[in-house]
Protein backbone atom coordinates (compact mmCIF):
# COMPACT_ATOMS: atom_id res chain seq x y z
CA UNK A 1 0.00 0.00 0.00
CA UNK A 2 1.10 3.53 -0.66
CA UNK A 3 2.01 5.94 2.13
CA UNK A 4 1.82 9.68 1.48
CA UNK A 5 3.62 12.59 3.11
CA UNK A 6 2.87 16.22 2.29
CA UNK A 7 5.18 19.18 2.73
CA UNK A 8 5.60 22.71 1.48
CA UNK A 9 2.82 24.55 3.22
CA UNK A 10 3.32 27.91 4.86
CA UNK A 11 2.08 31.46 5.23
CA UNK A 12 2.08 33.83 2.28
CA UNK A 13 0.48 37.11 1.34
CA UNK A 14 -2.27 37.37 -1.22
CA UNK A 15 -0.81 37.00 -4.71
CA UNK A 16 2.02 34.81 -3.53
CA UNK A 17 2.95 31.26 -4.51
CA UNK A 18 3.61 27.94 -2.84
CA UNK A 19 4.49 24.49 -4.09
CA UNK A 20 3.16 21.56 -2.14
CA UNK A 21 4.82 18.17 -2.36
CA UNK A 22 3.36 14.75 -1.73
CA UNK A 23 6.08 12.13 -1.47
CA UNK A 24 5.03 8.51 -1.73
CA UNK A 25 6.51 5.28 -0.44
CA UNK A 26 5.43 1.68 -0.66
CA UNK A 27 4.10 1.83 -4.20
CA UNK A 28 4.39 3.72 -7.47
CA UNK A 29 2.14 6.74 -7.77
CA UNK A 30 1.64 6.05 -11.46
CA UNK A 31 -0.64 3.22 -10.38
CA UNK A 32 -3.05 5.61 -8.66
CA UNK A 33 -5.52 8.37 -9.40
CA UNK A 34 -4.15 11.28 -7.37
CA UNK A 35 -6.01 14.16 -5.82
CA UNK A 36 -5.30 17.27 -3.80
CA UNK A 37 -7.90 18.33 -1.26
CA UNK A 38 -8.19 21.26 1.11
CA UNK A 39 -10.22 21.89 4.22
CA UNK A 40 -10.83 25.25 5.80
CA UNK A 41 -11.98 25.52 9.44
CA UNK A 42 -15.66 24.73 9.73
CA UNK A 43 -15.94 23.63 6.11
CA UNK A 44 -16.06 20.31 4.35
CA UNK A 45 -13.01 18.84 2.67
CA UNK A 46 -12.91 19.99 -0.96
CA UNK A 47 -11.09 18.39 -3.86
CA UNK A 48 -9.23 20.99 -5.89
CA UNK A 49 -7.15 19.06 -8.43
CA UNK A 50 -6.65 15.55 -9.72
CA UNK A 51 -4.34 13.64 -12.01
CA UNK A 52 -5.18 10.38 -13.71
CA UNK A 53 -2.77 7.60 -14.64
CA UNK A 54 -2.51 8.87 -18.21
CA UNK A 55 -1.37 12.28 -16.97
CA UNK A 56 -4.66 14.04 -17.62
CA UNK A 57 -5.58 16.66 -15.04
CA UNK A 58 -8.75 18.29 -13.78
CA UNK A 59 -9.36 21.28 -11.52
CA UNK A 60 -12.24 22.96 -9.82
CA UNK A 61 -13.18 26.27 -11.38
CA UNK A 62 -11.91 28.41 -8.52
CA UNK A 63 -8.30 27.26 -9.00
CA UNK A 64 -8.14 26.84 -12.79
CA UNK A 65 -5.28 28.84 -14.24
CA UNK A 66 -3.69 29.28 -10.80
CA UNK A 67 -2.98 25.74 -9.57
CA UNK A 68 -1.10 22.99 -11.38
CA UNK A 69 -0.88 19.35 -10.37
CA UNK A 70 2.09 17.36 -11.63
CA UNK A 71 3.92 14.09 -11.06
CA UNK A 72 7.66 13.47 -10.91
CA UNK A 73 7.97 9.77 -11.64
CA UNK A 74 11.64 9.61 -10.68
CA UNK A 75 10.91 11.06 -7.24
CA UNK A 76 7.54 9.32 -6.89
CA UNK A 77 6.17 12.68 -5.81
CA UNK A 78 3.08 14.64 -6.76
CA UNK A 79 3.15 18.42 -6.62
CA UNK A 80 0.58 21.17 -6.40
CA UNK A 81 1.96 24.44 -7.70
CA UNK A 82 -0.20 27.29 -6.41
CA UNK A 83 0.10 30.78 -7.83
CA UNK A 84 -1.86 34.01 -7.35
CA UNK A 85 -2.98 32.76 -3.98
CA UNK A 86 -6.05 34.28 -2.37
CA UNK A 87 -7.18 34.34 1.28
CA UNK A 88 -9.96 31.90 0.36
CA UNK A 89 -7.26 29.35 -0.54
CA UNK A 90 -6.39 29.09 3.14
CA UNK A 91 -6.77 25.63 4.64
CA UNK A 92 -5.17 22.31 5.38
CA UNK A 93 -4.11 20.67 2.15
CA UNK A 94 -4.06 16.91 1.73
CA UNK A 95 -2.95 14.63 -1.04
CA UNK A 96 -4.82 11.41 -1.58
CA UNK A 97 -4.66 8.35 -3.79
CA UNK A 98 -7.40 6.21 -5.24
CA UNK A 99 -7.25 2.94 -7.13
CA UNK A 100 -10.14 3.96 -9.39
CA UNK A 101 -10.37 7.03 -11.58
CA UNK A 102 -12.94 9.69 -10.77
CA UNK A 103 -13.73 13.18 -11.94
CA UNK A 104 -14.58 16.53 -10.48
CA UNK A 105 -16.12 16.92 -7.98
CA UNK A 106 -13.73 14.71 -6.04
CA UNK A 107 -15.34 12.78 -3.21
CA UNK A 108 -13.06 12.19 -0.20
CA UNK A 109 -14.66 8.81 0.53
CA UNK A 110 -13.46 7.55 -2.87
CA UNK A 111 -9.81 7.93 -1.87
CA UNK A 112 -8.34 5.21 0.31
CA UNK A 113 -4.92 6.65 1.02
CA UNK A 114 -4.20 10.03 2.63
CA UNK A 115 -1.31 12.09 3.85
CA UNK A 116 -1.36 13.94 7.15
CA UNK A 117 -1.83 17.36 5.56
CA UNK A 118 0.11 20.61 5.30
CA UNK A 119 -1.26 24.02 6.31
CA UNK A 120 -1.55 26.88 3.82
CA UNK A 121 -2.39 30.34 5.13
CA UNK A 122 -2.91 33.28 2.77
CA UNK A 123 -3.22 36.73 4.30
CA UNK A 124 -4.76 39.74 2.59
Amino acid sequence: QVQLQESGGGSVQSGGSLRLSCAASGDNLRSYYMGWFRQAPGKEREGVAAMDRDGSTTYIDSVKGRFTISLDNAKNTVYLEMNSLKPEDTGMYYCAAAQTSYGIPLVPADFGFWGQGTQVTVSS
